[in-house]
């Protein structure tokens, strides 16, 4: 393998890093942890490579450079995509830690091994017999490459572990399929050691791949474990059913829930930390299915509470006129959108803003998504009659200044609220409609006067997640104009850009062009004009027209000025963004 000193000096050569840079890194290899590969070394001298983008040499910059250098295929290591049960039977741990290397991808005819010693391949020959395989040796981040050892390994030996030592199984599973079996359907135990293992490796490795959800659903003979990563689902892992009963169960003892009631959808949470100390919660959820309960535990970013406006995604203006109406001391304000578009995060924003220690901020949550000490929080209780209006009528007598409801679904909730702002309270809730303009007609429908509506609405945000695009990998290409014209309409306030950015694929996105999320917004401000046109009668369309002229920006024109500043892509917005009809 080369040393240290020789990377450094490829890199000068190279022009990868400047004569400074040099310099001053041969000081701190000096210093550098001997425990560490010389890749290892290299990266954690944070060096900027000498490019346009101005890139941080890290560990997978310098691996692919160094097999550049050695003439060695470079891997870019995918956890998402590796079958750990195959990886681990093509040798065993003792001979995977003595040689350096983990199987990555096994295949008919070959097998590709990571290694941390591309210069040392004694063994290559040796595998090859007992695998009667060829093997390709394959040059990959040396930092996962150990950690994925101890952690692809401890999986095997737990899921073993869980098969060895199973217990007879409850006879209420749910399965509507079961297939008989003489011996008995066996199912591991909840509390045993390896399926705790399992639990909390799920836990470590969904955190680690910064998924939103975690999925468990059981099939006849397997259970498939899925991570929902910015909004898309990844296929994970597959459990033998009886241990996938086993880790749902693990998760129910986690939350609290009924470990003995497998016929009805249960709820709970749980609270853990991640790889960095950082506290999480999880909201955990089962649903009886055909064969078995399944499972999602949703993980809400600790940091949720720790951002501000701008980065969520809101433009300037949208901000600024935002933050005017959460503001008023009276009225109502909503939050809309399908389930999953972000107003989870854009209200506990909103509230963190508000709650000072000269007010008294209180909520009905159904569930309490995430516990903020500024907030006094209330959860729904149904078997106890505790819903979201007397919930209200409730808090209305603990003197509070502002009144968050986790959402208006029927005409009492509705009522409620609207008496909570007349009575001088200010109300935030979230509501289920495509736009912000349906909002105000939803109200009607369920039964809200129009002249409540006109007396205490202040303003309706409606709110989508889009992809943004890969920072590393994006290129820039000529705007489609029939496209743009289908995005932004006959709005001219979004001047057509001469280029826009496109996805491409490179390592850190999974090759999917995209990393992480921001919010497109639609603010409707409730104006005099608009004040005037709510009745009984009114016209989504005529609505929708006003609030353009009172100057609304619909969700694709929002989407617009994020796709004019290279942030993401006209099909991103038009894949979930409505189109207005005006």
């Amino acid at each position: 393998m080369l040393s240290t000193f020789q990377i450094l000096d490829s890199l000068k050569k190279d022009d990868w890093i400047t004569d400074e840079q040099f310099q001053a890194a041969r000081v701190h290899v000096r210093q550098a942890d001997l425990n560490l590969t010389p890749i290892e070394q290299v990266a954690s001298l944070s060096l900027t490579w000498n490019n346009n983008r101005k890139q941080i040499l890290d560990e997978e910059l310098v691996s692919k450079y160094v097999a550049q250098l050695l003439n060695i295929k470079y891997y870019k290591i995918d956890p998402l995509k590796i079958d750990v049960d195959s990886v681990t039977r093509v040798m065993s741990l003792a001979y995977a830690e003595r040689h350096k290397i983990l199987a990555m991808e096994v295949h008919d005819d070959d097998i590709i091994i990571a290694v941390l010693e591309p210069e040392d391949l004694k063994w290559v020959q040796g595998l090859e017999q007992t695998s009667r395989k060829r093997i390709t040796p394959v040059l990959a981040n040396p930092a996962l490459i150990k950690r994925y050892q101890k952690e692809f390994y401890q999986l095997s030996a737990s899921i073993k572990g869980a098969n060895k030592t199973k217990l007879q199984a409850d006879n209420t599973v749910g399965n509507l399929e079961q297939l008989i079996e003489l011996k008995g359907t066996e199912e591991a135990d909840a509390n045993d050691q390896h399926v705790v293992q399992i639990v909390d490796w799920l836990l470590q490795y969904a955190f680690k791949q910064r998924a939103s959800d975690i999925h468990i659903e059981p099939r006849r003979e397997i259970g498939k474990v899925r991570f929902r990563i910015d909004g898309v689902l990844h296929e994970v892992y597959q459990l033998p059913i009886s241990i996938t009963h086993a880790v749902v169960s693990r998760f129910k003892i986690l939350g609290r829930m009924d470990l003995a009631e497998r016929r009805k959808p249960l709820d709970g949470r749980v609270k853990t930390k991640n790889p960095d100390g950082m506290e999480i919660e999880l909201r955990l959820s089962t649903l009886p299915t055909a064969f078995g309960e399944k499972f999602v535990g949703r993980i809400f970013d600790p940091t949720v509470l720790d951002r501000d406006f701008s980065q969520l995604g809101l433009e300037a203006e949208t901000e600024h006129l935002w933050r005017e109406l959460i503001s008023n001391p009276t009225g109502i304000v909503l939050l809309t959108g399908p389930t999953g578009s972000g107003k989870t995060t854009t209200l506990y924003t909103s509230l963190d803003m508000l709650a000072t220690s000269e007010v008294n901020v209180c909520t009905i949550e159904d569930p309490i998504e995430m516990v903020d000490p500024k907030l006094n929080q209330m959860q729904v209780h149904h078997d106890i009659d505790l819903d979201f209006a007397s919930g209200v009528r409730a808090l209305l007598r603990q003197d509070p200044d502002i009144i968050m409801i986790g959402e208006i679904r029927d005409r009492e909730t509705a009522h409620m609220a609207v008496q909570a702002a007349l009575t001088g309270h200010l109300v935030v809730s979230t509501l289920h409609t495509n736009d912000a303009p349906s909002a105000m007609t939803r109200l009607m429908e369920i039964g809200v006067e129009p002249y409540l509506l006109n007396a205490t609405m202040l303003g309706v945000m409606a709110q989508r997640l889009v992809r943004t695009l890969c920072e590393r990998c994006k290129e820039p290409n000529q705007v489609d104009l029939v496209a743009w014209k289908s995005l932004i309409g006959d709005n001219q306030k979004v001047p057509t850009p001469e280029t826009v950015y496109e996805p491409v694929g490179c390592d850190y996105c999974r090759n999917t062009g995209y990393q992480g999320r921001q919010g497109i917004y639609e603010l409707l401000q409730v104006t005099d004009d608009l004040k005037s046109m709510i009745s009984e009668n009114t016209d989504l369309r005529e609505i929708r027209q006003q609030n353009i002229k009172d100057g609304m920006n619909l969700l694709r024109v929002s989407g617009a000025f994020k796709v004019a500043k290279g942030i993401t892509t006209i099909e991103e917005v038009l894949r979930v963004a409505p189109k207005a009809s005006l």
